[in-house]
């Protein structure tokens, strides 16, 4: 295991910068998620931690030593693809005995690890098969084995579940995670798949434009966003956001929300008169009878089973709900729905940050 420090990180391409001073310490064992939008650096600073991209400015650490300058095979590390990398002529086995073969490492001590780390993946009737005859999953298992062969101090995972469809990607994601709890190595992981986020990580840095927006626990995140960008790039559905303007009377603190309809709010340190934008998750929406909380006309309703997600438009303002009962709704009736506001998130509206 290692334990990986960045300190003021910064990557520029040319006159370009696209990391922009990033400190992110990760401890030994834990596995750490960096999330966010196609271009935001994730990716990028991956691969300086990697070795694969060079680091403009700042200090990396790996195990306490300095890696700035050090290449790729003398940092330790195993690099998981999201194209799997694997040669195409060479079986299971031989692509997960290639990197020991060329480091000239004992034949029989590889021999076990590999068969080790087939047994850890499932992969033990397969090691004879060239990729071509093995499905997309055991092409990414064989990739995962050729990692833990190497028997390195840090995992790097590079999207590795993007070319797998739905189904697979929540079989693969559990075996990421029970791998990781058998072996607890340090795991650096990159995706813009917030439930791969939240499922995996032990923590979650959350990335936009080159630097990062929030991290901690899945949970404090996914509860308490610093800004609208988290809260709306967490969660899915994602949280609805309403414009409004933040008032007060002898009941408390409300929300008169653009084009009509009130929220009562939770306490704040925020002055009436300020403009606001409101946050709710999907979940914490309940249909109520006439007469009560506020009125809404529905859109869209998508029923999927377990759950009926439906779409409603309250003012000027657009909301998603998810309910766990089978509810008969159409587009275009008429509901009134209720909020508890300890369950609403208040930014405001010209900053994004979170009001607290």
């Amino acid at each position: 295991m290692a334990r990986v420090e960045l300190q003021a990180i910064r990557k520029s391409y040319a006159s370009v910068p696209v990391v922009h001073g990033v400190d992110l310490d990760i401890e030994d064992g834990e596995f750490c998620v960096l999330v966010g939008p196609s271009g935001c650096g994730k990716t990028t600073l991956m691969r300086m931690v990697a070795g694969l991209e060079s680091i403009s400015d700042g200090t990396l650490k790996i195990g306490g030593v300095v890696a700035n300058d050090l290449p790729p095979q003398q940092r330790n590390i195993s690099m998981v693809f999201q194209s799997y990398a694997l040669y195409p002529h060479l079986t299971a086995y031989d692509n997960m005995a290639f990197g020991p073969k060329l480091r000239g490492e004992d034949k029989g001590d590889t021999d076990t690890r590999i068969n080790k780390a087939a047994g850890i993946l499932n992969l033990g009737d397969y090691l004879k098969r060239l990729p071509r005859a093995l499905s997309g999953g055991q092409r990414q298992r064989v990739a995962m084995g050729r990692a833990i062969v190497r028997e390195p101090s840090l995992f790097l995972f590079d999207e590795p579940l993007s070319n797998l469809d739905a189904k697979l990607r929540v079989q693969m994601r559990a075996e990421i995670k029970a791998l990781h709890q058998r072996l607890k190595n340090t795991v650096i992981y990159v995706t813009h798949d917030q439930i791969e986020a939240m499922t995996l990580a032990d923590r979650i840095v959350v990335m936009n434009g080159g630097r990062i927006e929030q991290m901690g626990r899945p949970l404090d995140l996914y509860d308490k966003p610093a800004n609208l960008f988290v809260a709306g790039f967490l969660g899915s559905p994602s949280m609805s956001t309403l414009k409004g303007t933040l008032a007060g009377d002898a009941t408390g603190p409300y929300v008169e929300l653009d084009g009509g309809g009130r929220f009562q709010a939770p306490a704040t340190s925020a002055k009436a008169g300020q403009k606001v934008v409101v946050g709710i998750r999907p979940e914490h929406v309940k249909i109520t009878s006439a007469g009560q909380g506020i009125a809404a006309t529905v859109d869209l309703v998508e029923p999927t089973g377990a759950e009926t997600h439906f779409y409603a438009t309250i003012g000027n303002n657009k909301l998603t709900a998810v309910s766990h009962e089978r509810v008969p709704l159409a587009p275009g009736a008429a509901i009134h729905l209720m909020i508890e506001p300890g369950h609403l998130h208040l930014f405001d509206a010209d900053s994004g940050k979170r009001l607290d």
